[in-house]
């Protein structure tokens, strides 16, 4: 499983461990990943995904993750995440 998120496409970032005689060694920051079920009501269930929690803020500032989804443009998400936009969007098509 790759530690990375499906919106907001944060990943590993590496640097250094700074020691107090300023020896250096590499080290990973891992970003805050996890997993959450989101309901999308167009769909009516639940969706799970793999999120950075800075994404899951984002999501619920929007409204929930039809909304978001239907307001980002497909090109910045997961392809998996392009995939069910594209579901959400023909079921809310449809509904109308």
């Amino acid at each position: 499983m790759a530690r990375r998120c499906a919106i907001s496409k944060k990943g590993v970032l590496s640097g250094n461990n700074v020691s107090h005689a300023n020896n250096k060694t590499r080290r990973r920051f891992l970003p805050n990943l996890q997993n959450v079920s989101l309901m999308s009501e167009a769909l009516g269930r639940a969706v799970s995904m793999r999120l950075s929690t800075n994404a899951i803020r984002t999501i619920e500032h929007h409204g929930g993750l039809d909304a978001y989804l239907l307001k980002v443009s497909s090109v910045n998400l997961d392809p998996k995440v392009a995939k069910l936009k594209k579901i959400i969007s023909k079921t809310v098509e449809n509904r109308k």
